[in-house]
């Protein structure tokens, strides 16, 4: 998904959540939300990608072990 789909998405997702409506369409496809917060949820991973793609921020994983020293 470019950083162009993201914005558009974001914005349809706000205009439809302002207007109080649980369904968008971008693209021709309908995506329709249960929930206010399920609506916040994406919105929320939205924002977080496009400041990742427009600061070239990469993501860390950080993987740990255990052992009990047997």
């Amino acid at each position: 998904m470019t950083l162009e789909d993201m914005i558009a998405r974001r914005d349809a997702l706000l205009a439809a959540r302002w207007r109080g409506v649980r369904t968008v369409e971008v693209e021709g496809r309908r995506i329709t939300y249960a929930s206010d917060a399920e609506m916040a949820a994406a919105l929320g991973d939205l924002e977080r990608r496009i400041a990742e793609e427009q600061t070239g921020a990469r993501r860390r994983i950080v993987r740990t072990t255990a052992s009990k020293g047997l």
